[in-house]
């Protein structure tokens, strides 16, 4: 073969490889972009980390608060984990966060990434859901475990007494308080069930927003919702008799004229 042709030949042949290359990168940095861009939504954060922008641009990815977690429950974000490449994160059903009162992850971050708290219950990593249809207690079984193990029970979890449909016995069902859960995941590692009935997510996935528009009077102590506090109406009977006027029931303040 002419040495020109195979020099020719040659450097079409690496060309290829080149162009396939790149080719290949390319669709891997894509990926890679649109896999970072939605990672964020989904990333447990330590206690006290700030809000996910802001938190964005605070964290230089030293790993302080990863090395100071005494129970290995962070760790960095490596390609394809549910966080952005080298930001911390922790996964609850593998290792919650054990709630160190004294919040060694946080006092070790070097750029205030992770800032804000005084005591480790007023930590909101995340928010804890539960799977109705697939929870034990929900079907009838007895369990309470995430309730047991949650620490601060009594306030981020409580059990409710419901009716079982085929016996006279209660169900004692779990019920999660938003205002008190700290998403520490304690409930979703010692779920039971083969794939955990209650998981540990970020709050804005799964919490709607009543709107401003609407106001809960009964919830509002004002001038104004005083003026409806509901007095009980007296039945005509009662009216002609003296002493403590009779209910009638069923009735509210929208409900009180005369008859």
């Amino acid at each position: 073969m002419d040495p020109s042709q195979k020099a020719r030949r040659h450097f079409l042949a690496r060309l290829g490889q080149g162009v396939a290359l790149a080719a290949t990168g390319g669709t891997f940095w894509s990926y890679l972009l649109t896999q970072q861009a939605t990672a964020g939504v989904f990333a447990l954060r330590p206690p006290g980390a700030l809000a996910e922008d802001d938190f964005h641009a605070k964290c230089i990815k030293c790993g302080q608060c990863v090395v100071d977690c005494p129970y290995d429950t962070l760790k960095l974000a490596a390609p394809g984990d549910l966080a952005p490449i080298g930001t911390p994160f922790f996964e609850p059903r593998q290792i919650p966060c054990y709630m160190c009162p004294d919040i060694p992850c946080m006092n070790a971050c070097p750029t205030g990434a992770l800032t804000g708290l005084e005591r480790i219950e007023d930590a909101r990593m995340g928010l804890a859901v539960i799977d109705i249809e697939n929870c034990l207690s929900w079907n009838g079984l007895r369990c309470e475990v995430c309730y047991r193990v949650c620490p601060v029970k009594g306030r981020a979890i409580t059990t409710e007494v419901n009716p079982r449909k085929l016996s006279k016995h209660a169900m004692f069902v779990p019920i999660v308080h938003s205002d008190a859960c700290t998403g520490c995941g304690m409930c979703e590692e010692a779920c039971p069930t083969e794939e955990a009935a209650i998981r540990v997510v970020q709050p804005r996935l799964v919490q709607g927003k009543i709107g401003e528009h609407y106001r809960l009077g009964w919830k509002i102590e004002s001038k104004i919702t005083e003026e409806f506090k509901f007095e009980p109406r007296r039945s005509p009977a009662a009216k002609k008799r003296p002493g403590k006027p009779a209910e009638v029931p069923g009735l509210d303040y929208l409900n009180q004229g005369e008859p």
